[in-house]
């Protein structure tokens, strides 16, 4: 099959490349970098023309209220293309808990895209993820404060990218969910406690200090983990870290 990664040459979009190539497959990685614009559509047309699934994995550029306009416009605009140029199936890179979040510009603004792409015209897969082990030291380092990192026990399943990457491509190369897969870590932590764990490991000597105010995960009440069907991945937190 013929794959249109869109954001093919990011974190989670080459290591999708990658994997369907060696399936076997044709993917081809589309970016900014490769004259792809999803905000004003240009090379969206020639980007997906003879594809057989879109997997789209673009980002907004900010996670505040702005985020919600990007997710329209983009799928708007590739939706249209797929549409247009025939496309069987159309997936989606989501997170877990997204809509249980929604005090969150940028959760909100994810649940919103899924309503778009299950409300489109064409037969569709949505993957939801927790969050991305790499992503560890970019949530540190929002609340960090000379020996000090604050950080709230919000429960975490952090999952590596490889793994995500992954799922997308399983799913993307079956048939149309139009519906959900979630996949996740096979670990769960509070945020604080793997924030101490990631520290101690590079020999770190800065504290953790538990602050249920501290950063964007303090509004995440309660668990936003997988459920009991959710598809966990098999890398743990102390063998991904380097």
């Amino acid at each position: 099959m013929k794959f249109a990664v869109i954001g093919g040459t990011g974190l989670i979009g080459s290591r999708v490349v990658k994997d369907l190539n060696a399936a076997g497959h044709e993917a081809v990685p589309h970016s900014h970098s490769t004259g792809v614009d999803v905000v004003s559509g240009q090379g969206l047309d020639e980007a997906v023309a003879g594809a057989d699934v879109v997997v789209n994995l673009t980002n907004s550029p900010t996670f505040d209220e702005a985020s919600p306009a990007f997710f329209r416009t983009s799928m708007d605009n590739l939706l249209a293309a797929a549409r247009k140029g025939g496309v069987g199936h159309f997936v989606i890179l989501s997170i877990v808990g997204a809509d249980q979040v929604p005090e969150l510009d940028y959760y909100r603004a994810k649940v919103l895209q899924e309503e778009l792409l299950a409300a489109g015209p064409i037969p569709y897969s949505i993957v939801r993820a927790t969050q991305f082990m790499e992503f560890v030291d970019d949530v540190m380092s929002w609340t960090a404060d000379g020996d000090t990192v604050r950080l709230p026990a919000t429960p975490i399943q952090p999952i590596a990218a490889k793994d995500v990457a992954a799922g997308v491509a399983e799913v993307a190369a079956g048939a149309p969910l139009n519906g959900v897969r979630a996949i996740g870590g096979p670990e769960i932590f509070t945020l604080d406690e793997l924030g101490r764990i990631t520290l101690s490991h590079k020999g770190d000597s800065r504290t953790v200090v538990t602050d249920p105010t501290a950063g964007m995960f303090a509004v995440v009440k309660g668990d936003v983990l997988t459920d009991k069907d959710a598809h966990l991945a098999a890398t743990r937190y102390a063998d991904w870290l380097p």
